[in-house]
């Protein structure tokens, strides 16, 4: 998610994709207000250094001009150029970029990059090294060093990840269609399967109409309704009959949901077009009331998609499902790689120290964690990132809400921040619901944080390995395994062919996968995975 305020209930995210929205009104320009003390506002440096930065943006991008750019100008004493390049086109452009050899002195990858660009360019020297850098920075140093140590190449670290927290998504249920059937919420995909049919045959809004059904799916089978790593495609939990971890997808658990899926499609309980539904459409499945089974994570939530469904139907209800217990009696959630997006300085202006820190002063600033009760005025940090109260934002009933052309018109810094994700020393230090204004969505979201908060968590032992294969070839294997196992689903391939299709992955490449990946799993057991 990038560039729409962390903090401003307006300013909401559709799971994956970023909402354009909150923005602010023309009020006459001042200076940007003193950072707290010690801040770089006070030791910036003499010398007037120039940062270009290159970064992808979803929603409309704001003026390269803006006020915003001026205040970072000011208090960090940079000239600061930065491109934002809309999401959409945005690979296209850095393949570009990074084939010239002409890199920007800051330039943001998304998360999927880890295991093909990043590595790539690092290895070849296109960035500088941060190791001396990271013990002076107090955001760096919160980063836990199973997260730091995925973006270290030769033993190097050339990147600072942005936030993400461990936790994802969990199964959503409508509630009041349970109710209306007679129905408990379900505690193992059996029972999922169970009420899933229910919701396509059995009228569960009660308006004796056939137009409901159980499972919101699109593309690549997502959702992948992954209720604990025992289940989860991207885990590498299981071991093959020669004692070696093997990623999800090829699992024998996977198999059983891909039945299971595959007999709720011939039955209509599945979104009929999911193999070329897009993200958003998969969301208007749900947020539509067609679907009564969608998923929901604490963070990034639409309000927007939630009124509009509350507005065609105000009296639904949600709960969100507790993780299934798997047949080895494990219980929790796959921690995810506890990033989202990846900032790299480059090399050449890694030759100039003073420039280097600068510009780590500057990330650094933009990842300040605030508790609630310090998201207001008179935090003058907090005042000035949002571009000061009455200018960039104003406080209405001890909420700061940013103005309505804030956002476009660039009134404040931490829209033009490459990484300006808060990052918490817990996950749970961060109030969620306290994002959102709708009361059903602040409950829902209270709910599954609450679970979260006692939950176990399973980190793959494949994080801090990286393979030649996965990077040359991994986003060709994983994709015929989602295309095939698509096909699986909608009946044209059966079920039964799953040990061809494995092998067919393995012949291209999916064989020395699993050997490079185990040379070098640091665990011996999926047991030794699992942490609170």
């Amino acid at each position: 998610m990038k560039k729409k305020s962390r903090v401003f209930a307006a300013c909401m995210v559709v799971f994956a994709v970023a909402l354009a929205g909150c923005s602010s009104s023309n009020q006459p320009e001042s200076s940007a207000s003193s950072g707290a003390a010690g801040s770089p506002s006070n030791g910036a440096g003499d010398k007037k250094i120039a940062v270009s930065a290159m970064d992808f943006f979803y929603g409309d991008v704001p003026p390269a001009d803006g006020r915003g750019v001026k205040m970072i100008d000011e208090k960090f004493n940079i000239d600061y150029q930065i491109n934002f390049i809309p999401q959409a086109n945005y690979d296209d452009k850095l393949a570009t970029v990074l084939a010239s050899g002409k890199i920007p002195d800051i330039v943001s990858f998304q998360g999927g990059d880890l295991t093909n660009r990043y590595h790539k360019f690092a290895k070849q020297g296109a960035f500088a090294a941060l190791d001396d850098y990271i013990k002076d920075y107090p955001t760096f140093q919160r980063i836990p060093a199973s997260v730091l140590d995925q973006f270290r190449v030769d033993g190097k670290l050339y990147a600072i990840p942005q936030y993400y927290p461990r936790f994802g998504f969990t199964t959503v249920v409508r509630k009041d269609w349970l109710d209306n059937l007679g129905l408990q919420p379900p505690a193992s995909y059996e029972e999922l399967k169970q009420v899933a049919l229910a919701f396509t045959k059995n009228d569960p809004d009660r308006n004796g109409k056939n137009d409901t059904y159980g499972m919101a799916m699109g593309a690549s089978i997502n959702p992948a309704f992954a209720q604990g790593p025992y289940w989860d495609p991207t885990a590498w939990y299981h071991k093959d009959d020669q004692g070696r971890f093997i990623p999800g997808l090829i699992s024998n658990a996977r198999k059983d949901v891909i039945q299971m899926y595959a007999d709720l499609f011939k039955e209509g309980a599945i979104t009929r077009d999911m193999a070329t539904l897009n993200w958003a459409d998969t969301n208007k499945e749900f947020y539509s009331g067609k679907a009564g089974i969608f998923i929901g994570t604490p963070r990034g939530m639409s309000q927007a998609y939630m009124e509009g469904l509350l507005a065609i139907d105000p009296g639904a209800e949600f709960v969100a499902l507790d993780m299934f217990q798997a047949p080895d009696g494990s219980k929790g959630m796959l921690a995810g790689r506890g990033f989202l997006g990846i900032t790299t300085i480059s090399a050449e202006a890694g030759k100039d120290p003073a420039k280097v820190k600068r510009i780590l002063d500057m990330i650094d600033y933009g990842r300040q964690f605030f508790p609630d009760d310090q998201k207001n005025d008179k935090n003058p940090d907090f005042d000035w990132l949002n571009g000061n109260v009455g200018q960039g934002y104003d406080m209405a009933d001890g909420r700061a809400v940013l103005k309505s052309t804030a956002g476009t018109e660039g009134l404040y810094p931490q829209e033009y921040f490459v990484d300006s994700t808060a990052w918490p020393e817990k996950d749970t230090d961060v109030n969620y619901p306290a994002d959102y204004s709708n009361p059903k969505l602040s409950q829902l979201t209270s709910e599954i944080m609450k679970n979260y908060s006692a939950m176990k968590y399973y980190t793959s032992p494949n994080n801090r390995v990286v393979s030649e294969t996965e990077l040359a070839k991994g986003a060709d294997l994983t994709k015929y395994l989602y295309d095939e196992q698509t096909k699986m689903i909608a009946g044209q391939r059966p079920v039964s062919d799953w040990d061809k299709m494995v092998e067919e992955w393995k012949a291209m490449g999916g064989e020395q996968l699993i050997q490079e990946i185990n040379a070098n799993i640091r665990i011996k057991d999926a047991k030794e995975g699992w942490s609170n």
